[in-house]
């Protein structure tokens, strides 16, 4: 390898795996956010902001073309690039009268480029480092993409709030949010015009004909729907986040709403500390008691544990909305709980996903794999806000825990190794 190429793993690790996570949760959960501090119905809300969940949906079908053209370096430069100008074009289009529609227009662009920057950015990782290096950076560039998530969830909330109430004008304070936003991912992309390493040039890749990825890209998708008992595990992909799929997209809207329609009055400060920091930290930790008990026993032996964590403590939400605290540790408590399930729940997920992803296309099953749990986020996610409205939040959230009753009948029928995951 050319010394020219290489670049110290620390110099962009980070800062790639932060700028993957960041456009993420601005997409899927500050969205939300910010659409009810404008008082937009949830109905609304929901159904749209499902909506762009569809570029990870069908990521798989686009990504071999990133291998085809270009380098993955500079697909990671212009999707970089084209977040930053999304980002600053939704700042210039809220304070318009048709904020709504240009807003989401500059979403969808968003989503997209943030999927096709998932496909660079990883692939990037893969043909940058060595075995050793890989295993060595997996913990930082999953830390980082945490503290990403932290920091939407967070910060740029907790920000957005402190600005509602100074400004008493919610649309010039998501608008400011949304131009700071801008500003980093315009400073990424000239940092890692430098940063970022030339592996495709150094190693003088061979780079393969149109038609020889297309033969590649159906025997791809040929072997992963030859798996045995593939049915059943598609359903389990589509059926185990069936309740948090809709709960996700209400729960923000609850805390924001008053009293007196239902929610918990509370402010869009208040939501980024408690999901942000207090949540953020129960779901790692929750995840990281997931991983190491997981890697003992094994997953066979542990789903149906986490099953249950990731559905029953969404019975906090039945709680806080029968009893509507006014005490904001009781309800921050109430939320870790859930997280903290969530968290310890998701490992089972994702392991059955690596585990389904088995063979000689690893990534590309993965990546397929992704797609299912897309699409089982976004479906039902489109009605949950249409099913709160017409239920109100008691009986939408007693609906939800109602929705995890096909994830445990699937699960029924699972076949895992036994040895899968065991240390």
């Amino acid at each position: 390898m050319r010394e020219t190429a290489k670049r110290a793993p620390w110099a962009w690790i980070p800062t790639l795996y932060f700028s993957q996570g960041l456009p993420y949760v601005i997409v899927m959960t500050v969205s939300v956010i910010m659409y009810k501090s404008f008082g937009i119905s949830n109905t609304k809300i929901a159904f749209y902001t499902s909506w762009l969940y569809l570029p990870w949906v069908i990521k798989p079908l686009w990504s071999p073309f990133v291998d085809i053209f270009f380098t993955k370096r500079k697909w990671v430069l212009a999707t970089q690039f084209i977040l930053g100008i999304s980002l600053a074009s939704v700042a210039l289009t809220l304070p318009t009268p048709h904020y709504f529609q240009y807003s989401m227009a500059f979403l969808w662009l968003m989503a997209f480029n943030s999927a096709t920057h998932d496909i660079a950015s990883d692939g990037l990782y893969l043909i940058s480092l060595t075995s050793k290096e890989q295993s060595f950076f997996v913990g930082i560039r999953s830390t980082f993409y945490r503290i990403a998530m932290i920091t939407g969830q967070g910060l740029v909330v907790i920000l957005a709030g402190y600005l509602e109430e100074t400004l008493s004008n919610p649309y010039q304070a998501w608008s400011i949010v949304f131009a700071i936003l801008a500003g980093l991912y315009i400073s990424f992309f000239i940092y890692h015009k430098f940063a970022l390493p030339e592996p495709e040039i150094a190693n003088q890749q061979k780079k393969k004909s149109l038609k020889e990825v297309f033969a590649e890209f159906i025997e791809t998708f040929k072997l992963f729907f030859q798996q045995k008992n593939i049915v059943v595990a598609i359903l389990f992909l589509m059926t185990y986040r069936l309740g948090e799929s809709q709960l996700v997209k209400l729960a923000s809207p609850f805390l924001l709403d008053s009293i007196n329609l239902g929610g918990l009055g509370l402010s869009t400060s208040q939501v980024g500390l408690i999901y942000g920091t207090f949540g953020i930290i129960a779901l790692v930790i929750g995840g990281v008691i997931g991983g190491v008990l997981a890697s003992g026993k094994g997953l066979n032996y542990w789903i149906w544990w986490m099953l249950l964590a990731i559905n029953l403590p969404n019975g906090v939400y039945v709680f806080l909305s029968y009893a509507q605290p006014d005490s904001f540790w009781v309800i921050t408590s109430a939320i870790v709980i859930e997280q903290l399930g969530y968290g310890f729940g998701f490992t089972g997920y994702m392991l059955f996903m690596i585990y389904i992803s088995r063979g000689k296309y690893q990534t590309a099953h993965f990546a397929i794999t992704t797609g299912f749990m897309a699409l089982g986020m976004m479906i039902p996610g489109m009605i949950s806000g249409w099913i709160q409205e017409l239920v109100g939040y008691q009986h939408f959230f007693i609906w939800v825990l109602v929705a995890t009753i096909p994830s445990f009948i699937v699960t029924a029928y699972l076949k895992i190794d036994k040895d899968f995951g065991v240390k």
